[in-house]
């Protein structure tokens, strides 16, 4: 018996990585997924980006669970695109228990691209995303009238006061300070329908928007702190563990936490140069 049985959890960025994670975690617990992903690259993202290949993937995985998955491409910028995947997913699954709006990017600096398209680029996924993914999903939820649970993907980033200053890292911090905004205001708003909004903000985790050059690169030259924990990036179901965790009765009076899944780097106080 899982922790998650008869729940359906709405999962976007879920073409690989963190996502990718969640939703195979979250089904091994006994939900089944609606998974979300633009399956496309952006200019402001000096990296490859989820592909279609990459969704079907995650499908498969979920599927190897034995577990019902209803895949959609869709951009998080558009609600529009979040909607129709919401009644796909409506129609093929019935509700929406869980949500996890994940979807990311990492607007790392790069020669000809521009650094205020990557700030509105960053904002746009990971904080009007955010907001648009609880939008169009809880009215579903409050119409069944059996509760549920959102989390948001932060960052330590989100805790933190760090960046190099330009557009897309700026952004990035700003939009992950943002979801702690919006999770606040939202565990309040929903709280009377005994939904449940939190929020999840890890260090370095070994995914595709990490493991590049183009980002490793930036890293290793960026200072950003250590971890206290003898580790340097954690494995994507460290968090989805905590996003198991948080969707499950287990924290059934959980709501308004900001939970730090970090290996202890938002209270190290060394610099890499103490390393």
């Amino acid at each position: 018996m899982g922790k998650l049985d008869g729940k359906v959890a709405f999962i976007t960025g879920a073409g690989r990585g963190q996502g990718r994670s969640h939703a195979v975690r979250l089904a091994e617990e006994g939900a089944d997924i609606i998974a979300v992903d633009i399956c496309a690259p952006m200019p402001t993202v000096p990296y490859a980006l989820a592909t279609p290949d990459d969704l079907r993937e995650t499908a498969s995985m979920v599927e190897d669970r034995d577990r019902r998955i209803v895949a959609c491409q869709a951009d998080v910028r558009s609600r529009a695109q979040l909607a129709s995947a919401v009644s796909d997913g409506l129609a093929a699954l019935g509700h929406i228990d869980v949500v996890v709006a994940n979807a990311g990017i990492m607007a790392v600096p790069a020669e000809g691209i521009d650094e205020e398209r990557q700030w509105d680029d960053a904002l746009a996924v990971m904080l009007t995303g955010v907001w648009h993914t609880i939008k169009v999903t809880v009215p579903s939820m409050i119409e069944r009238g059996r509760g549920g649970c959102i989390v948001a993907t932060g960052s330590t980033g989100g805790l933190r006061g760090i960046s190099d200053g330009s557009g897309g890292i700026d952004g990035y911090g700003a939009a992950k300070h943002g979801v702690n905004g919006l999770v606040a205001i939202y565990a309040n708003l929903l709280a009377r329908h005994s939904i449940r909004v939190n929020s999840v903000h890890p260090t370095g985790v070994a995914t595709p928007m990490v493991m590049n050059p183009t980002v490793e690169a930036w890293i290793g030259g960026s200072g950003y702190p250590p971890n206290a924990l003898p580790v340097a990036a954690m494995d994507p179901a460290d968090v989805s563990n905590a996003i198991v965790w948080l969707a499950s009765d287990d924290a059934r009076y959980v709501t308004g936490v900001a939970l730090p899944v970090d290996a202890g780097n938002t209270i190290n106080t060394r610099t890499v140069s103490d390393d």
